[in-house]
């Protein structure tokens, strides 16, 4: 099943974003440290048209240290583009943002030439509570739920620095279909666009081959790696009391414990993706998005001969 999540409020935000970009001196990405190239919206590098970015990767007290270094060192190689990890609840490392948006537009600053700064990220992914801590108030509602914020908003975080939050923002169409089961585990899509059950399954499947230890601490079991997927699932379930008539097993609720523990972390710090997996799922994806192109050009094709919308070619034209 592939997961899409992309509520009318969405549009809206790539409208202003794209309003807004044109009197923007740096844009602050917000993403998920535990699914860092899943949580990078790849339509913001359209729309921001190249200007400095600040790649945050929120939530790294959630996320496996070793794994947010590999993320921080690509994030930072490439041109244009700083890259720090940070829990947003606390309040020091936060203000390292306004050092490090004058590091990329160093030309800004005072209040003639004041820093204009815009703020994305996919929902979820903690910015609400970011910028309550860069406020030392409660500027933005926040929740554990996807799509809180709503509308723009301008926060003057000093004399020369103006910060614009927008509403979380997925995009259109996901291609890389490890992104949208990771995306959903995290939190980030909402619930009613995925099936729980599914989304437990391949979570589970990338936990017993990357954490099987933290995983078998959690609930008491043994040998998680040479499990299926659906017998871990199954055993968690048994585990926590999740069972219904017969004694089976409640898949649902199983599946709604292990996602709900991997979010709060409580079965350790853990990280869905490395840059070298994701490389290899985005160029998977672009292929397969490629291949289903064709096939939708080709029946549009066949749709208008049928209709005489355009003539059938010749074969005689064609050679």
């Amino acid at each position: 099943m592939a997961i899409q999540w992309f509520p009318g409020h969405m549009h809206l935000t790539k409208k202003a974003i794209s309003d807004r970009i044109k009197n923007i001196d740096v844009v602050i990405e917000l993403l998920d440290a535990r699914l860092p190239g899943s949580s990078a919206n790849p339509m913001l590098a359209e729309l921001t048209q190249g200007r400095p970015t600040l790649k945050v990767l929120n939530k790294q007290d959630l996320a496996d240290p070793a794994i947010t270094t590999q993320w921080l060192a690509h994030y930072n190689s490439q041109p244009g583009t700083r890259a720090l990890g940070l829990d947003a609840s606390v309040s020091a490392p936060a203000k390292a943002l306004i050092k490090e948006c004058f590091a990329l537009a160093p030309h800004r600053g005072g209040n003639v030439k004041p820093m204009r700064v815009l703020i994305c990220g996919i929902p979820n992914v903690g910015k609400s509570t970011l910028i309550n801590t860069l406020t030392g108030k409660r500027a933005t509602k926040t929740g554990d739920e996807a799509g809180i914020t709503k509308l723009e908003q301008r926060i003057s975080l000093a004399d020369d620095f103006y910060l614009y939050d927008t509403p979380g923002m997925l995009w259109p169409r996901i291609i890389v279909a490890k992104s949208g089961y990771n995306l959903a585990a995290s939190g980030a899509i909402g619930r009613n666009a995925f099936n729980e059950e599914e989304v437990a399954l391949e979570l589970l499947e990338y936990l017993k081959t990357h954490y099987a230890r933290l995983v078998e601490a959690r609930f008491k079991l043994d040998a998680v790696a040479a499990m299926t997927d659906e017998e871990l699932l199954g055993a968690i379930g048994r585990k926590r009391g999740a069972l219904q008539g017969g004694n089976r097993v409640n898949m649902q609720k199983a599946a709604e414990i292990a996602i709900y523990d991997f979010r709060a972390a409580v079965m350790g710090r853990m990280t869905l993706e490395t840059p070298e997996e994701f490389a290899l799922w985005l160029v998977a994806g672009q292929k397969l998005d490629a291949e289903r192109q064709v096939k939708k050009d080709a029946i549009e094709l066949d749709r208008k001969i049928r209709f005489k919308q355009i003539p059938r070619p010749n074969s005689r034209d064609a050679s």
